[in-house]
């Protein structure tokens, strides 16, 4: 039989090795939430799934498939580069003129729909989705000045 004082040695000695051994598995093995699961389809590039406040962050053109992008926000006016779009979940759509205000004011209203990846709405959101991460979406319309050409807009979630 053991005395208590050796019992008192094997409780410890089993203690300093069970419990790291028992943080590391919980670390080692704990379950880790699929990404598709968490959004419930709150990143998709469906009506829920694109509403938010969007920013225009950059404007690329190209001539053609091989010519060189050109900084197309660098020709707008300075008050047009501080304006909100707001998509809302219900299909309309709002363009708001803030911070340096246009002369005419450049806000506007309207409505908007997203079928796969193609954005149409009654204003200027038309185009093709090539990218959307919850954060960030890029699209783009074809044919814009020429046959044959490309404008790219970037919009970041404010």
């Amino acid at each position: 039989m053991f005395t208590f004082k050796q019992m008192k040695r094997m409780r410890s000695t089993i203690l300093s090795w069970a419990v790291p051994a028992v943080a590391a598995s919980l670390l080692l093995f704990s379950c880790k939430k699929d990404k598709s699961e968490s959004n419930n389809g709150e990143c998709s590039t469906s009506m829920t799934g694109l509403s938010g406040s969007y920013k225009l962050t950059a404007l690329q053109y190209k001539l053609t498939a091989s010519s060189v992008s050109v900084d197309y926000l660098a020709y707008r006016e300075d008050c047009e580069k501080d304006d909100i779009l707001v998509l809302k979940s219900d299909g309309t759509w709002e363009y708001n003129d803030l911070g340096t205000v246009c002369t005419p004011s450049g806000s506007e209203k309207g409505t908007w729909k997203v079928s796969g990846n193609t954005l149409t709405s009654d204003g200027t959101l038309n185009g093709t989705i090539a990218g959307y991460d919850c954060k960030t979406m890029v699209y783009y319309v074809e044919n814009t000045l020429k046959a044959g050409d490309r404008m790219t807009f970037t919009l970041v979630k404010q």
